[in-house]
């Protein structure tokens, strides 16, 4: 292994494998595996799994939350709004596969995307007509789509605030090169990813996994270090 590099290693929720690193649709570089996990509501007493969903980093996303979080225990981490807040708003990039568990309509994905987009808008009053249109557009891309069990929904959020939106359709398939729109509108790229591990996230157990992956590569990092890759 290479001086400074970071070790990472696969992650498996249910039937989806989340590969240590990979290249996003859309980007140049090779993003780590932050941290995986299932997205489920409780029903009728029973909790159901509808989705798996893994968060990949950029390099420089452990620099950039070092000075700040290293030295917090995964607990502290996990509890922390704030925490998940810097992963939000850093600027590096970020990578979200969104795996079937059941089957979804892309319309049914995509109303309730944008409905916890909109509502963490208002609540922050950031909602304009940008976000409207772009909201818009959002659903456009997902309407006549359709998503079986182990296909998958790829969001590539660039530092500056643009969102590649793509898809895999098939079961463990490989990562397009290119995405199938791309959104320009930094505060939709944002709300994607915040509704996920921000304060009302969909998926606590990604925020944990999250929380403690990101715990154990600040531990590794030396600051001045370049970080790099290496898969177990």
């Amino acid at each position: 292994m290479a001086p400074g590099a970071i070790m990472v290693s696969d992650l498996q929720v249910e039937d989806a494998t989340f590969s240590a690193s990979l290249k996003p649709p859309g980007s140049t570089n090779t993003l780590l595996l932050g941290g995986a996990g299932e997205r489920g509501l409780e029903i009728q007493g029973q909790f159901i799994k509808f989705t798996a969903i893994g968060i990949y980093l950029g390099h420089d996303a452990v620099p950039s939350l070092a000075p700040k979080w290293k030295g917090k225990t995964p607990d502290e981490l996990t509890s922390s709004i704030e925490f998940f807040s810097d992963i939000v708003s850093g600027e590096f990039e970020k990578f979200i596969r969104v795996t079937m568990i059941k089957p979804l309509t892309g319309q049914q994905y995509a109303e309730k995307v944008t409905e916890n987009c909109v509502a963490y808008w208002k609540a922050v009053g950031i909602y304009t007509d940008a976000e409207a249109k772009a909201v818009e557009q959002f659903r456009d891309v997902f309407k006549d789509e359709t998503f079986p069990p182990g296909t998958s929904i790829l969001f590539t959020l660039s530092p500056h605030g643009s969102l590649t939106i793509a898809f895999s359709k098939v079961k463990d398939g490989p990562i397009p090169e290119a995405g199938s729109a791309v959104i320009e509108n930094k505060q939709l790229a944002g709300a994607v990813l915040e509704s996920i591990i921000g304060k009302h996230g969909v998926s606590p157990s990604a925020k944990r996994s999250l929380a403690e992956r990101i715990h154990g590569l600040l531990l590794e990092f030396d600051a001045g270090e370049k970080v790099e890759v290496a898969k177990q």
